[in-house]
């Protein structure tokens, strides 16, 4: 297979505090052998286990970037036995662009896993991360938020995998990550996703939701703050004892499709329930009303399980297709 054109500036087998790149060759209008430039920084004290920490998988999703950029800084690693990668903005164009998906080639990153070394610049990316720096990971955490269309309560999870142990690894390293809520992930298309990709390799592998609609708040970031924190810890990479959640976790599932509630109108949505509430079959969650006239009825969208509002649309118009409302078993 064709060697990956990505090259890094930092020395994955040195001790030590290195900031760099990740240096995507990329020829544009604007710089003829130019490269996008990816931030990147390396903690390595000894031997030890090797995490690899990300976020803007999804270029709009924000509660990652922060925490990592602010991890990056940090200039003692004393308490640091093994090795921590951090890449902020893994999806650096879209992060740039504030877009869900790379404007260079309108591809989500997080449905083109494990990538091509002679593809678009994000199956480039994507194929640098599986066979360059995957490999070299035991434990990865990718942080995810709604982005500007969806807002979540805030959750850690993992998902059902056919090795037992390797799956009671995850779910472990995401309450350990502490956040409010621990969920039992059902995914509607893991083909392609980059936690799939993690998990076939046998690695341990967590991921959040931690807020939507575009934008942070202090809550969600300190909660992805802590929950770096603690994830090293669990890992034994970083001395230290777990800082829990304030309030005790809420373990949720999303045992089947009946959890997501999708959209087959276009209108203005109003919505009757609010994150976090308790919900049962057949209970009203929202009306969508026509905004081409006046005369029509708003239609209705009922639960069609019981459990609690995990998740919901951020904007207030919704298009056919649109995810809704995601709702998950309280356990």
């Amino acid at each position: 297979m064709k060697n990956n054109p990505i090259s890094a500036t930092i020395d994955f087998d040195k001790d030590g505090i290195q900031h760099g790149f990740l240096k995507v060759p990329y020829s544009s209008n604007t710089s003829a052998w130019g490269s996008i430039m990816i931030p990147i920084t390396q903690f390595k004290n000894g031997d030890g286990p090797t995490a690899l920490l990300t976020g803007a998988n999804h270029g709009d999703e924000y509660e990652g970037p922060i925490a990592l950029f602010n991890l990056a800084r940090r200039n003692d690693i004393s308490n640091i036995s093994g090795r921590v990668i951090i890449v902020p903005a893994m999806n650096f164009p879209a992060f740039q662009s504030c877009d869900r998906v790379s404007p260079i080639d309108g591809i989500n990153m997080n449905r083109t896993y494990p990538g091509k070394p002679d593809g678009t610049v994000t199956q480039i990316i994507a194929d640098y991360f599986s066979r360059i720096l995957l490999p070299m990971t035991d434990i990865a955490l990718d942080i995810h938020s709604g982005g500007k269309t969806l807002d979540c309560l805030p959750f850690a999870a993992s998902h059902v995998l056919d090795n037992k142990k390797q799956e009671e690894d995850c779910e472990a390293a995401s309450k350990a990550f502490g956040a409010p809520y621990l969920l039992k992930m059902l995914e509607l298309d893991s083909g392609g996703m980059y936690d799939s990709q993690v998990e076939s390799m046998g690695k341990t592998f967590v991921t959040t939701e931690l807020g939507g609609g575009g934008t942070s708040t202090p809550y969600t970031v300190e909660i992805a703050k802590r929950g770096v924190d603690n994830l090293l810890i669990h890992a034994g990479i970083m001395d230290g004892t777990l800082t829990p959640n304030l309030s005790p976790t809420v373990s949720l599932n999303m045992p089947d499709d009946r959890s997501f509630v999708c959209c087959e109108h276009r209108g203005l949505i109003e919505p009757i329930v609010s994150l976090g509430d308790m919900v049962h079959t057949g209970d009203l969650l929202a009306k969508i009303h026509n905004t081409d006239r006046t005369t029509c009825e708003p239609v209705e969208y009922f639960a069609k399980r019981d459990g609690m509002v995990i998740i919901k649309h951020a904007p207030s118009i919704v298009s056919m297709g649109d995810n809704l409302f995601v709702i998950a078993e309280v356990v």
